[in-house]
């Protein structure tokens, strides 16, 4: 008996729908017709040779990692690629991820790689490696897209590394339904996920990604596999991040920062230096903040611009920041330090194309927006950290003296901190460290 199933949520019906009940989206569902078991389960009475093992019996194994030669991407992945391990990489149309994936086979020259396009000829991919200014002979192509045929290859060949370009393209032909549904996703993902662990081969999968950012197809991929990888940025920046959503074998704290040229993505060892690099000195609604990406502290300057409305409803408009976020500082600042904003336009912009989660830089936000109000600039030599409470309290933030450091490797002359993390920062030379304890307190300290 077919059934119809929602590409957008994955969601089974027994019967076509127009809307689906579980996420809304109308005209989703597709049918699928069953797969023929080719083997019958064994009834009762007969043996089964399926036994459980020992936890203690189990083989213990290395954790073997493959490094790439790319340290932005190796940082992501916990160290490098493990052998047997399956990546699935997502990212918008054009962000670079088939440009990264093709730079990690050309590295790996002392590697079989196995890339499998599906969307490009032969002829477009060895442009790209031009373009790259590699070319490997280590590197194989495959233009194919009936998995039938990609499991001969991959188990006659034993690639050391393989890559799936895409995986909505590939298929099953004893599916009915088309390339890029929610079944043929789930099954090719199924298949390759089972050969590359039978013959530990790392598998890079990379996956289109709808208009909400989720990678299409049923989620349950994004559970077969063991790491799950965004490639974000914005289209009209060079900038990429590349951070980890999923990760069984590292931490999915740490991001990967690149730049885009014409002759690949470039990696950004000091982040914080490129971010900064284009800020405005004197000019009001600019402040300076840390933001904790992994282990890793990065400087980036907040933007806040805030105008007379023309319109009954006053804007609020954020550009890599919480809206949410946004409203509630609006509304301390209101409350708590007295600053009339019910008639103003407030605009908040993370430069860089960068987009920040941590309530660290709230008082950073905060002060910015202040500045923009009073036309008072802040000091261009500060970086000012702190969490805003609701009370207009400045709260504890985590690594604080990571990011005193940061701030002093490039040359800032004073870092505002809560009070409470006074203790765990250890006075760098050149640089002071003030704490405060209140919002009140820290724009006087910062504008006065």
């Amino acid at each position: 008996m077919p059934k119809y199933v929602c590409q957008s949520c994955g969601y089974i019906s027994p019967r076509w729908t127009g809307k689906c009940p579980n996420c809304n989206e109308w005209n989703s569902f597709v049918e699928e017709a069953p797969v023929p078991a080719k083997i019958a389960r064994k009834s009762g009475g007969i043996p089964s040779k399926v036994a459980p093992v020992a936890l203690k019996d189990v083989n213990s194994i290395a954790d073997v990692r493959c490094p790439t030669g790319i340290a932005e991407f190796d940082r992501v992945l916990g160290g490098g690629i493990v052998a047997g391990s399956v990546v699935l990489l997502g990212g918008d149309p054009g962000i670079g991820k088939s440009t990264l994936m093709m730079q990690v086979g050309l590295h790996l020259k002392s590697k079989n790689v196995l890339y499998i396009t599906g969307e490009e000829s032969l002829q477009q991919v060895k442009l790209r490696a031009e373009r790259l200014g590699r070319v490997s002979d280590s590197l194989f192509l495959l233009p194919e897209t009936n998995l039938e045929l990609i499991g001969d290859v991959i188990e006659n060949g034993n690639p050391d590394l393989v890559i799936v370009d895409s995986i909505q393209t590939m298929y099953r032909p004893d599916l009915e339904s088309a390339p890029g549904s929610v079944g043929q996703v789930r099954e090719a993902t199924s298949l390759l996920t089972r050969l590359a662990k039978s013959k530990n081969i790392p598998l890079i999968l990379i996956g289109h990604v709808t208009k909400d950012g989720s990678i299409a197809g049923p989620r349950v991929i994004e559970h077969m596999v063991d790491t799950v990888l965004q490639f974000e940025g914005e289209r009209h920046y060079s900038y990429r991040i590349l951070r980890a959503i999923k990760n069984r074998f590292g931490s999915t704290n740490e991001i990967g920062i690149f730049e885009m040229h014409d002759d690949g993505m470039h990696e950004v060892a000091n982040p914080s230096e490129v971010f900064l690099s284009e800020r405005s000195y004197g000019s009001s609604g600019s402040a300076i903040v840390s933001s904790m990406e992994g282990t890793r502290p990065i400087l980036i300057e907040v933007q806040a611009l805030v105008s007379t409305t023309n319109y009954g409803l006053p804007q609020r408009t954020a550009t890599g920041f919480d809206l949410r976020r946004l409203q509630m500082l609006l509304a301390v600042l209101e409350k708590r330090v007295g600053l009339q904003l019910g008639t103003q336009d407030v605009f908040v912009n993370i430069a860089g194309g960068i987009r920040i989660d941590e309530p660290a830089v709230d008082i950073g936000v905060a002060a910015a927006i202040a500045s923009s109000l009073r036309d008072v600039p802040v000091d261009s030599q500060t970086v000012v950290l702190g969490e805003i409470g609701l009370g207009g309290e400045i709260r504890t933030i985590t690594h604080s003296e990571k990011r005193v450091q940061e701030a002093a490797k490039l040359g800032f002359k004073r870092v505002l901190v809560p009070k409470n993390n006074l203790k765990h920062v250890k006075r760098s030379d050149g640089i002071s460290v003030i704490g405060v304890e209140t919002v009140q307190q820290a724009i006087k300290e910062l504008i006065g």
